[in-house]
C-alpha cells in the first residue's frame, strides 16, 4: 500500500530522502549550542573589564581555544542549515536558489576558517 497519489506516482514525485539528515543536523547543532552558548556567555561576563593581556591569556589556553572553535563551528553550521531551509522554501527560481545556497555555504566556510585561524594563531603564539 502506497501513500502516494496516482498523479505523484506518474510524475515520480516523492521523498528526496535528504530531509531527515538535514533535520537531525539542525537539532544536533541546536542542542550542542545550548551548553556552548552558556559557556561563552559566562566566559564573556567573567572577562568583562579585563585587560587585553588577560583576554589573550584566556583565549590562549587549550580548553578556551577548543571551546571557542566548537562555538564557532556549531554556530555557523547551524546558521547555514537554517538559512538553507529558508531559501529552499521561499526561493522558487532554481538557479537563484542554487546560487544563494552556495553563497551561504561558502560564506560559512570562509568565516569559520578565518575565525579558527585567528584562534589558533593566538593559542599557538610563542
Amino acid at each position: 500500500m502506497t501513500m502516494q497519489t496516482p498523479l505523484g506516482r506518474v510524475r515520480g514525485l516523492g521523498s528526496a530522502k535528504e530531509g531527515v539528515t538535514h533535520w537531525w543536523a539542525q537539532r544536533v547543532t541546536a542542542v550542542a549550542l545550548v551548553p556552548l552558548s552558556l559557556w561563552f556567555v559566562a566566559s564573556i561576563v567573567r572577562l568583562a573589564g579585563a585587560d587585553h593581556a588577560l583576554v589573550l591569556a584566556w583565549l590562549g589556553s587549550p580548553l578556551s581555544a577548543a571551546m571557542m572553535i566548537l562555538v564557532i563551528v556549531a554556530t555557523l553550521h547551524h546558521a547555514q542549515l537554517g538559512l538553507q531551509v529558508v531559501i529552499e522554501d521561499y526561493v522558487h527560481r532554481e538557479g537563484l536558489k542554487v546560487a544563494a545556497i552556495l553563497l551561504i555555504k561558502g560564506t560559512a566556510i570562509l568565516l569559520a576558517t578565518a575565525a579558527i585561524v585567528a584562534i589558533l594563531k593566538i593559542a599557538l603564539r610563542s
